[in-house]
This record gives C-alpha cells, sequence and structure tokens, in this order.
C-alpha cells in the first residue's frame, strides 16, 4: 500500500499561497478534469456540460478521490453557438467529449455584418454557468468563467475553413467578427463582476485551441488574435479580477512570444500543452503560475509507469519555476482515462514534488 506524505496545508491553502506568490509544501494537482469527474462517480459524460449542480458534485468528489488543487470550473461547452442564436450537440456517444457545433451560426458575409451583440445574462447557456458560479461562491471556491478565446469562438461560429479562408481572403470580414466576440467576452466578465461582491475571486478560465500553430501562422495570431485578446485580458483586470487563467493549447511554440504581450494578472495562470516543453514555457512566464503538461492521449493509453514516469519528468522540469508550479494533464483529461492511470500522477507528485 502506498503512503503519502502528510501535508503541511490543504488544497485552498496551497492555491491561496501561489496566488500571492508565497512557498507552498509541495506542487499541486490541476486535474483539468471536467467529463473524467462526472464519469467517475457515475454521471454521463453529458451530466458536465448540462446540469450545473451535478457537475460540481462530481468535480468536489474527484478532488477528494485525487487531492485536486482548489480550482474547478465549468463549462457548458460549444462557448458562443447558443449564445448568438446556433445549436450545440452535446457529447452522448461513446467516443464523444465535448459539445460541437451543429452547423455554423455564420454562413456569409452578410451575417458578420448583421450578427449583433447577445444579452450576456439570459443568452444561451450562461445562465447554466451562472448557476454553477453560485455555487462556487457559496462553497469557498474561486468563481470561473469559460470565456474560451477570440478565435475558438469564431471558429465556433463560421466554422473552421471559413475562418481560415477569411484570414487569407476577407480580413476585413473577420476582424469584423473577432471584434464582436470580444466584446462578448467583455460583456461576460462586467457580468460576472455585477453578480459578485468580491470581483478579486472570480478566475476566469481561457482556453485556446485554435490559435494552435496546427491551425493558424504567428503572423495570423499576431494580427487576428493577439490584439482583442490583450484587450479583453486588459479589460477584465481592470475590471478587478486579479487572475487570469489561461490554456495555451496544442503547438504553440512560435506563438509564445506574442503571448507574453498579454497581461494575465498578478499573477496569472498559464497551462500549456505537451507539445510545449515546461522549460520553454518558464522563460516566457517567469512570474506567473505555470501548469503543465502530461500528454492526454498517454494518460488514457499509456501503462502506468509510463503515465507516472512522464509525471516525474514534468515535475523536475517545472518544480522550480519561479512563479510556481502545478502538475496537470496537458490539456483537458480524457473522460475515460483509467483512475489508475490518473493516480499515479498524484504519486510523482508525492514521490518528487516536495519542496524541503
Amino acid at each position: 500500500m502506498a503512503r503519502f506524505r502528510q501535508d503541511g496545508l490543504t488544497e485552498k491553502e496551497r492555491l491561496d499561497a501561489l496566488l500571492n506568490r508565497q512557498p507552498v509544501d509541495r506542487v499541486p494537482f490541476y486535474m483539468w478534469e471536467l467529463s473524467f469527474a462526472a464519469v467517475t462517480v457515475g454521471y454521463p459524460k453529458v451530466t458536465t456540460f448540462a446540469n450545473p449542480a451535478r457537475s460540481f458534485e462530481a468535480f468536489r468528489r474527484t478532488h477528494e478521490m485525487f487531492d485536486g488543487w482548489h480550482y474547478i470550473y465549468y463549462t457548458p461547452g460549444a462557448i458562443g453557438v447558443r449564445e448568438f442564436g446556433g445549436e450545440a450537440k452535446l457529447p452522448t456517444g461513446e467516443y464523444a467529449q465535448a459539445a460541437s457545433p451543429l452547423r455554423p451560426v455564420v454562413r456569409s458575409e452578410e451575417d458578420v455584418w448583421s450578427l449583433k451583440l447577445p444579452d450576456v445574462r439570459t443568452a444561451g447557456a450562461i445562465p447554466l454557468a451562472m448557476e454553477f458560479a453560485k455555487l462556487q461562491e457559496r462553497h469557498g471556491f474561486p468563481i470561473t468563467f469559460s470565456s474560451g478565446s477570440i478565435l475558438k469562438v469564431v471558429q465556433a461560429l463560421t466554422g473552421a475553413e471559413t475562418m481560415c479562408r477569411w484570414m487569407m481572403k476577407k480580413p476585413k470580414v473577420l476582424h469584423r467578427l473577432c471584434r464582436l466576440v470580444a466584446d462578448f467576452h467583455i460583456a461576460i466578465a462586467q457580468h460576472w463582476v455585477d453578480s459578485f461582491d468580491q470581483p478579486e475571486r472570480i478566475i476566469p478560465l481561457t482556453a485556446a485551441p485554435t490559435e494552435s500553430n496546427q491551425m493558424i501562422s504567428p503572423k495570423h495570431f499576431r494580427e487576428f488574435s493577439l490584439p482583442y485578446q490583450k484587450e479583453v485580458y486588459e479589460k477584465m483586470l481592470a475590471m478587478g479580477v486579479k487572475h487570469i487563467n489561461t490554456h495555451i493549447c496544442g503547438e504553440q511554440n512560435l506563438n509564445l512570444p506574442y503571448w507574453a504581450e498579454i497581461p494575465l494578472g498578478d499573477p496569472g495562470i498559464i497551462s500549456v500543452g505537451h507539445e510545449v516543453d515546461l522549460e520553454t514555457a518558464s522563460k516566457y512566464f517567469p512570474d506567473h503560475i505555470l501548469v503543465g503538461n502530461v500528454e492526454p492521449a498517454l494518460i488514457q493509453t499509456g501503462k502506468p509507469e509510463e503515465v507516472y514516469e512522464l509525471s516525474r519528468i514534468c515535475i523536475e522540469k517545472g518544480k522550480n519555476h519561479p512563479g510556481g508550479f502545478a502538475l496537470a494533464p496537458g490539456c483537458e483529461l480524457p473522460p475515460m482515462a483509467p483512475p489508475y492511470n490518473v493516480w499515479m500522477m498524484r504519486k510523482a507528485i508525492n514521490d518528487f514534488g516536495w519542496y524541503g
């Protein structure tokens, strides 16, 4: 039987220490679990997106099992699609993992110019996210909302092919859509700040898969993502938000210099996919909490010993990052990952993640 060392801090104390640039006893475990939490406690994957109360319950119980750090979050999936009048399909099949648009909301240039900013108090699935946020407030967690990135929402509205074609041939049209999406994110942030007494408790989450260099070039990141994402973050921070949690998803090594220009908070939380070396990320974001980055596919299909070894490597690369470090999957934890493989990540923290 494995015996873990006695923690010197609670998960809440550990997160608070990192956010206040104070030392911690050991590396935290950022589980990034979403549907894995629902499956682990016996709910269908769709619960993650459709039922905030059960999703919250699943997160809490899964964190209890694995000592996950004191940060949980909710996403209704396909952010922007339902809010701008479209339809999304929730994951119900064996291999489905995330919500996806049924069809593009924007199909023509005319659709772009006629599209209007929705009322974020009532639009789409935002009320579900607010329900989850109120549970976070009631139970003492950081309050979150999942805003998505600029291009993640643009791509959800147009489809990837149209977005990429407009980048090349109709940039003015795409800039109009980026502007609208930025205003959408800013409006959601203002709605959250207006709804809670302590804006410093709000830690928004942005995941940026569409910005990957597997999808777009650094040139197009600089033109279509950087100025809008920077503006959104600057305005969130001006509202009183102190920390922004950003996941730089996929192969984004060539985008890192531009991400480093964006204010993330004091400190921000920055996670990277397994395609970005933690030591490289550390050089670009020395003052922020670094999170990562065990390859999710290996967690699902690899041997426990492989997960343990890769976790050890990540811990040893990230442990002494000046802004603090948390071990995590390199993206969302696969819903059907063997719980024992996930436990091996926690065991690696016990064996290699202690300070002092």
